[in-house]
């Protein structure tokens, strides 16, 4: 564990080459470390996010958040959230921009080991999905409770999954409803048939965002199972 940390939020070049802010964490000492970009989840750019960067750091992991709603201006996150999505949220393709940039900021370190993992909660974790199939140079990939991966009306992340080219976790609680039990069920089949690295870890009395210690939702025991495995998986693959 890593007691001094380095925390600011900074600015880096997101989609399309345009400035955006990030939180960004970091041990304080000499060494290589791994980043991590984590994606935020829906309601925004929050808390329990920023917590989730220097938990990270704390953990011995260079690691980023990009305000993925960085568009919508500053003031109370979840305000920012809730106009985000009456209008629709952001496109896939800033997304990706945004995470490779992020991922790109990481590398750029002077400390960096040039191995970069990409982790999100909730949307996160299906854009994280999503990031691990589109962009070409992610070393891991951490889902927690990711929904939509698999919707039948419309392109999904799962229809890129034959591109996955990097180990992912996924961790999931059997009593959510996005993505629920079945929708799991069918993402590991689909991984297992085309030979994917992977991991999925499913816990009982759980159910959505039951990481996030600011919800009802929070389930510590559960919770704390989760991040150790996460914390394996992660230095395992980056270092």
């Amino acid at each position: 564990m890593y007691r001094d940390l380095i925390c600011r939020e900074i600015r880096y070049k997101g989609h399309d080459g345009v400035e955006k802010n990030a939180y960004y964490a970091h041990p304080d000492g000499d060494g290589r470390y791994p980043g991590v970009v984590f994606i935020h989840h829906i309601p925004g750019w929050n808390e329990p996010c920023i917590e989730t960067v220097r938990r990270l750091a704390h953990h011995g992991f260079a690691a980023i958040s990009p305000n993925l709603y960085a568009a919508y201006g500053e003031g109370d996150p979840d305000d920012i959230g809730a106009r985000a999505r009456a209008e629709g949220g952001v496109s896939d393709e800033q997304m990706l921009g945004d995470v490779a940039g992020a991922m790109a900021y990481l590398r750029a370190q002077p400390r960096a080991n040039g191995k970069v993992g990409v982790m999100g909660y909730c949307s996160g974790g299906r854009q994280t999905f999503l990031a691990g199939c589109r962009l070409k140079n992610v070393d891991a990939i951490v889902d927690c409770w990711g929904g939509r991966v698999i919707v039948k009306d419309k392109p999904c992340p799962i229809d890129h999954v034959k591109d996955l080219n990097c180990p992912i976790i996924g961790l999931f609680g059997n009593d959510d409803k996005e993505p629920d039990p079945a929708q799991v069920d069918k993402t590991e089949e689909i991984l297992k048939s085309l030979g994917k690295n992977y991991e999925f870890h499913r816990y009982d009395g759980a159910g959505h965002a039951f990481f996030d210690w600011s919800r009802p939702s929070y389930r510590p025991e559960q919770a704390m199972d989760g991040w150790k495995k996460i914390r394996a998986f992660l230095a395992k693959n980056l270092g």
